[in-house]
């Protein structure tokens, strides 16, 4: 019988915890790391939390709407292009599979 040893790592970065097989080097286990709860944070870092989440969702809406605005022209020229080639091009039927042999 072989004992497998198991070795028990925390993440410097996030704080999790890994278990991992020393033989293999797989992951048995993961297990995250507690989140402070909200009473540990003051009301003023409570403040700026929501001030910058209101501001990241104003960016992405000015974001998306900017694009939304932009993909109506865009979607303009690709069909002027698209008009274009198709009067340039004559209307030819489809080649056949086997007329290629």
């Amino acid at each position: 019988m072989t004992t497998s040893r198991k070795w028990t790592l925390v993440c410097p970065d996030c704080g999790s915890t890994l278990v991992v097989d020393a033989q293999t080097g797989a992951v048995v286990a993961h297990q995250k790391a507690k989140e402070p709860s909200g009473a540990d944070k003051d009301f003023d870092a409570l403040f700026a939390d929501l001030d910058a989440q209101k501001a990241r969702a104003e960016g992405l809406f000015e974001r998306e709407q900017a694009a939304f605005a932009d993909r109506d022209r865009l979607l303009e020229e690709k069909f002027r292009e698209a008009m274009k080639r198709a009067e340039a091009e004559p209307d030819l039927p489809p080649k056949r599979p086997f007329d290629l042999d």
